[in-house]
């Protein structure tokens, strides 16, 4: 070094290619840039050229190109290999100009001028450097490779961990599926025939005591009443076991708040005498409502206005709901028979659930609106005995008499287990008749 550092000519250089290394892994650009500042200035002669005693400072760059190709990403990469290349070739002229280190030592000197001088040795250093580059580049690589290995090794592991749990839960979950599905088939099976035995039973014992027919009656409602609820609680239990409590009447109130929030124009009124339902029921009235409203809010967009009615007046709850219908929506489709446009759960799903609930359901468009009626009956002796009093009255306009009185009930008990919610959706009047069928 002679007289010292600070005095070497070759401290810039090593300075620079030093800080070109350290900036490598963490700024590769800016590495790259300190390489380019180097070169730039022994070409303006600002920096001493390399002489034969330090040339190897040089190497720096290919070092710095071997974290640049560890750490960073393809794009960097390509950009720090292509630099590297030029570099390179700065180098090889340098390194051979007479004008800068004149051959470093290495090659004789030739009078002739650098272009005869680059003929005969720039090939050799020029291979040489990209030796040791591609050298530097190749641990570079190397590393790079052997990180990807063990972050893939992980993930991979993960990933066989986690499908193995995947495996065991659904595995689970289909179990308990088939399980709620055999249990609920069976309950459904059961209850309606219960529902359509008491029902039959009573319609053909009309001269039966009073006691007697409400106890079938209290049978039949019973029956309607533990298959919602069964369907209720099969459909509630997860993995830690049953989840919160159900939706009840009362629950109705806050959903319209909410949708109101949702800017759904909702005017809710009711009238008559509120009576009060079953769970099972309860639970039917707030999903029906709550299917109604979230298609209006789906179909209509913010700002579409829902009339919502529920009338207590008479056998039973009627639950009316009407929202606007745009043009170009479609709604699962209506009772009508029309093909529905669109394949979902929503107006089959509300029909199920009203029908488990002993009641009826009807929807479709009506000019500018889309409607659905419901109707949830009481299972109160009143309603016994309009439907009695029907019943009657289609006796004896068919002029079936006793006989055809039998008919009836055994064609309805025979119908209970291919069709139980059918059965178990018996309105107390005619006009209802003919809307349950329609439903």
């Amino acid at each position: 070094m002679g007289p010292g550092l600070p005095y070497w000519s070759g401290t810039w250089p090593l300075v620079l290619m030093t800080l070109a290394i350290a900036a490598s892994a963490w700024k590769p650009y800016i590495s790259l840039g300190l390489t380019a500042v180097l070169l730039g200035a022994q070409l303006l002669y600002v920096i001493p050229p390399m002489y034969s005693n330090h040339w190897a400072i040089y190497l720096g760059s290919f070092i710095a190109l071997a974290f640049i190709l560890w750490t960073a990403g393809n794009r960097t990469r390509l950009i720090a290999s292509g630099a590297n290349l030029v570099f390179a070739a700065f180098m090889t002229f340098m390194m051979i100009s007479w004008r800068y280190a004149y051959g470093v030592g290495w090659f004789l000197p030739l009078y002739a001028g650098d272009r005869l001088a680059l003929q005969h040795y720039g090939w050799q250093l020029f291979a040489t450097l990209l030796l040791i580059a591609a050298g530097c580049a190749s641990v570079g690589i190397a590393l790079w490779f052997y990180e990807e290995r063990g972050s893939l090794s992980l993930a991979r592991n993960l990933a066989q961990a986690s499908l193995r749990e995947t495996e065991i839960e659904l595995v689970v979950e289909q179990e308990r599926t088939r399980i709620a599905r055999d249990l609920h088939d069976v309950l459904a099976h059961s209850l309606a025939v219960i529902a359509a035995q008491a029902d039959g039973t009573r319609y053909l014992s009309q001269d039966q005591p009073k006691a007697v027919l409400d106890a079938l009656e209290n049978i039949a409602a019973s029956a309607r009443h533990a298959l919602v609820d069964a369907q209720r609680v099969i459909e509630g239990v997860r993995d830690d076991g049953l989840v919160a409590p159900q939706p009840r009447l009362t629950d109705v109130g806050p959903l319209i708040e909410r949708m109101r929030q949702g800017s759904l124009k909702v005017q809710h009124s009711e009238s008559g005498t509120p009576v009060e339902l079953g769970a099972g029921q309860q639970l039917a009235v707030f999903r029906i409502v709550q299917e109604c409203l979230t298609n209006a809010l789906k179909h209509g967009g913010r700002g579409t206005a829902v009339r919502l009615h529920l009338d207590w007046s008479g056998p039973g709850l009627t639950l009316h709901v009407a929202s606007e219908l745009p043009s170009s929506a479609s709604i699962g489709g209506s009772d009508d028979g029309g093909a529905a446009e669109r394949v979902g759960r929503g107006i089959p799903g509300m029909r199920e659930r009203a029908h488990l609930a002993g009641g009826w359901l009807t929807s479709g468009p009506d000019g500018e609106q889309f409607r659905v009626t419901v109707f949830i009956p009481y299972g109160s002796h009143a309603a016994s005995r309009s439907a009695e009093e029907a019943a009657e009255q289609e006796a004896a306009e068919k002029g079936a008499g006793p006989a055809g009185n039998v008919a009836e009930g055994t064609a309805l008990t025979e119908a209970a287990p291919t069709a139980p919610a059918l059965t178990a959706a018996a309105p107390p009047s005619g006009h209802e008749l003919e809307g349950a069928g329609r439903g």
